[in-house]
C-alpha cells in the first residue's frame, strides 16, 4: 500500500527511540544506510523549508535518487514544518519509491491533519506513555502476577503478593510513564527538573506558542497546573473563568491545545440513565499520565491524599492503548445521587456496556451501603455486573441483585494495559 506512517505520541515516550530501532532493523535487513534519511524537522535550520527542499538535501548528502530510487525517510517532529499534511500528501503520490515515515508530540493536531487531508494517504500510530503492563515488563517483574484463568470472561490477573505489587504500582504512579525515567535513579532524584523542564516547559513555553501563537504563556501555565493537580475531579468552564478571570472562551481554546499536545484527556460526562448531555458544562480532566503530577509537585505515597485520584488517572491512561470512547456518569437529584468514575457506551446502541468505580480502599469491600449510587446507577441501567477496585481483596459479593466484583486497583491496571496491548479489545459480562 502506498502510504505514509504517521507515529503521535507525547514527548520523551520513546518515538525517537523507536524510529532509530526502526532505521538499525532496515540496515540489519540488507538495506543499504545511504538509502535511509532521518530529519529532526524542529530543528531551527529546518524553518520555512519544504519536504521537498528537504529531499534534495537528502539527494546532496547520499547522492541517490529521490525520485527513482528506493529509500526510506523518517520526518522526526513533522509538526513544526507549515502544512506538512499537505506536502507529505505530495510526497507519497508523486514518489511511490519512497517510504515515509512522519513522528510528532501534538498529537491531536496531527491526527486532525493527517485525517482531513491525508485519508488513504497516511495510517496513523499512537505511542501513549507506558502501561502498568508495560512498566512491570520492563522491570523483569513479571513474575509478580500470576496468569488468569482461561475460562474467565475478564481475564484478569492475580498478585502473588498484594502488598509487593502495590508498591510497584506506586512507583509507577510516580516514574513508571516514561521508559528513560524507570531505568534511572538519578532522574528519580530529580524528577521536576526532568520532566517539569524537559518535557511539560517546552511543551508549554515552546511547542504550543509556536503551533498556535499563544501569546500569554503564563496564563497557560497555571492553567495546566490547576489541572494536573485536580486530575481525576470534575470541573467546569464557569468555574475556571471565575478563578482565573480568564474568558471561558479562552480557557476552551488552552484546554483544547493541552489536549492535542497530549498532556491531559478530557472525559465527558453522562447522566443516571447514561444519556450524554447536550451542553458538556461539566467534564473530568486528567493527566494523559500520572507521573506528571509527581513532577509537578512531589511524588506521593500510598496514604497520601490524592493518591486514589492518581490511581484513576493510571487506570484511565491504560485506555489510550485503546480506540474506546469512555464517560464518566454523574447526578445530582434522586435518592441515588453520586458519580461513577468509567462508564463505556455501546458505539451502535449507545446503551451502557460496563461501568467501573475506581477505588483506593478495602472499606467498601465491607460497607456495600456506601455504593448506593453505583448500585442505583447498575439498576437504571440493567447492569447486572459491576467492577470496584479496592486497595489489596479480591471478592465478588451481591448487592440488590447486582453481581459487585472487587479487584484490586493495581491488578486492574495491569490487566487492562496486558489485554489491550495483546488482544486490543476486553471481554466483559454485560
Amino acid at each position: 500500500m502506498r502510504r505514509a506512517v504517521v507515529l503521535m505520541g507525547p514527548r520523551r515516550v520513546g518515538k525517537t527511540v523507536m524510529i532509530h530501532h526502526a532505521i538499525q532493523a532496515l540496515i540489519d535487513e540488507g538495506a543499504s544506510p545511504l538509502s535511509v534519511g532521518y530529519f529532526s524537522v524542529d530543528h531551527p535550520i529546518y524553518n520555512g523549508l519544504s519536504l521537498e527542499k528537504l529531499l534534495e538535501y537528502y539527494a546532496q548528502s547520499s547522492g541517490l535518487n529521490y525520485k527513482r530510487d528506493q529509500i526510506y525517510i523518517f520526518f522526526d517532529e513533522i509538526q513544526y514544518l507549515r502544512n506538512w499534511e499537505v506536502h507529505l500528501k505530495s510526497v507519497v503520490d508523486a514518489y511511490p519509491n519512497i517510504k515515509v515515515v512522519a513522528s510528532g508530540s501534538a498529537a491531536a493536531a496531527l491526527r486532525l491533519k493527517s485525517q482531513e487531508s491525508g485519508a488513504g494517504r497516511f495510517t496513523d500510530f499512537l505511542l501513549p506513555p507506558l502501561t502498568f503492563y508495560e512498566y512491570i515488563d520492563l522491570m523483569n517483574k513479571s513474575d509478580m502476577v500470576k496468569e488468569p484463568i482461561e475460562d474467565h470472561p475478564r481475564r484478569y490477573f492475580a498478585a502473588n503478593n498484594i502488598e509487593l505489587f502495590n508498591n510497584e504500582f506506586i512507583n509507577y504512579l510516580n516514574f513508571g510513564g516514561y521508559p528513560e525515567v524507570i531505568f534511572s535513579p538519578q532522574i528519580q532524584a530529580n524528577l521536576g527538573r526532568f520532566i517539569k523542564s524537559d518535557i511539560v516547559d517546552k511543551v508549554l513555553l515552546r511547542d504550543l506558542p509556536s503551533l498556535y501563537g499563544i501569546g500569554d504563556i503564563q496564563e497557560l501555565n497555571y492553567l495546566f497546573t490547576t489541572l494536573a493537580f485536580n486530575t481525576a475531579n470534575e470541573i467546569s468552564l464557569q468555574e475556571l473563568a471565575q478563578n482565573s478571570g480568564v474568558a471561558k472562551n479562552t480557557i476552551k481554546r488552552y484546554i483544547e491545545y493541552l489536549e492535542a499536545a497530549f498532556l491531559i484527556k478530557i472525559v465527558h460526562r453522562v447522566d443516571h440513565s447514561a444519556k450524554r448531555f447536550h451542553r458538556a458544562n461539566y467534564f473530568k480532566v486528567y493527566l494523559t499520565n500520572p507521573t506528571m503530577r509527581a513532577a509537578l509537585f512531589s511524588p506521593m505515597k500510598a496514604d497520601d491524599n490524592g493518591i486514589g485520584s492518581l490511581a484513576e488517572t493510571a487506570i484511565f491512561s491504560q485506555w489510550f492503548h485503546s480506540d474506546a470512547t469512555l464517560y464518566y456518569a454523574r447526578w445530582d437529584k434522586g435518592p441515588d445521587k453520586g458519580e461513577v468514575d468509567l462508564v463505556r457506551l455501546s458505539p451502535e446502541t449507545q446503551k451502557l456496556v460496563w461501568a467501573v468505580e475506581v477505588k483506593w480502599s478495602d472499606r467498601y469491600c465491607e460497607k456495600l451501603n456506601e455504593l448506593s449510587g453505583l448500585i442505583g446507577f447498575c439498576r437504571q441501567n440493567h447492569l447486572k455486573n459491576v467492577l470496584v477496585t479496592s486497595r489489596s481483596k479480591t471478592m465478588n459479593c451481591q448487592e440488590q441483585n447486582i453481581n459487585i466484583e472487587f479487584l484490586p486497583a493495581s491488578v486492574y491496571c495491569y490487566s487492562v494495559g496486558y489485554n489491550l496491548i495483546h488482544t486490543k479489545e476486553l471481554k466483559w459480562v454485560k
